[in-house]
């Protein structure tokens, strides 16, 4: 097995999803013998990240996260894994400055849409992720079209994400609030599914579908593709 390498807390509660999902596909595979791959974590400050994207310092937050991964390759990685779709964005550029392999969750997040045969898609994340086009890049080039929600649907995305889901509060009020954006999109672009483009969303969406709306769970399909990579 291949040690692994995370970029974890963008936000923590994801890193621990994370955490937690590759243990157990491991644990369910192997009857119990306790053979689990050697696994490193930095958890970087959200905050220092978070405050460079705010302010479009985005040489500055590429710089960060390459001295991380940087630092996960020396303590041994093989390969690493960003626990968030936020820093996607400085993706490519990343890749360009660190020797060791990084997963890309857009990628995967794709390659899944293609064999659930979905068209129209809904992107929900924060605003940095919403207004940028590194999903839209990778999808509409291969078929697959992207929408984002309109300007007051992201604004509420993005305030519950960072006032309670990523401190691992989790509102019925806000599940209601987020699926009836769902549904608006729905009637108005006749969207087939929704990638739930930031890693804690699946935590307080945690269904496979709403309203016959297939829900793209980007930790579930990260997770899957490094637990593949692991063991090849």
């Amino acid at each position: 097995m291949k040690n692994i390498g995370i970029i974890g807390g963008l936000g923590p509660e994801a890193t621990v999803d994370y955490y937690q999902r590759i243990i157990e596909a491991f644990k369910s595979d192997n009857g119990g013998d306790l053979n689990y791959p050697e696994i490193i974590i930095y958890s970087v400050n959200m905050k220092t990240f978070i405050g460079c994207m705010k302010k479009k310092q985005y040489r500055e937050a590429t710089d960060y996260l390459v001295e991380k991964i940087r630092s996960l390759e020396r303590a041994g990685a093989d390969f690493v894994a960003l626990s968030a779709n936020t820093p996607h964005q400085l993706f490519d550029d990343i890749k360009r400055q660190v020797n060791v392999p990084i997963l890309s969750i857009v990628e995967a997040t794709y390659e899944r849409a293609q064999q659930m045969g979905l068209k129209r898609l809904a992107l929900f994340g924060t605003l940095f992720t919403m207004n940028a086009t590194f999903f839209a890049d990778v999808f509409e080039n291969k078929g697959i079209q992207i929408i984002p929600p309109d300007d007051s649907q992201k604004a509420y995305i993005h305030e519950k994400l960072f006032s309670e889901i990523e401190l691992g509060i989790f509102k019925e009020e806000t599940r209601t609030g987020l699926i009836k954006i769902m549904q608006d999109m729905h009637e108005k672009y006749q969207i087939d599914g929704v990638i739930l483009g930031c890693t804690e969303l699946p935590l307080i969406l945690p269904e496979s579908q709403y309203h016959g709306l297939a829900m793209l769970n980007t930790t579930e399909i990260h997770v899957k593709a490094i637990v593949e990579y692991c063991r090849a």
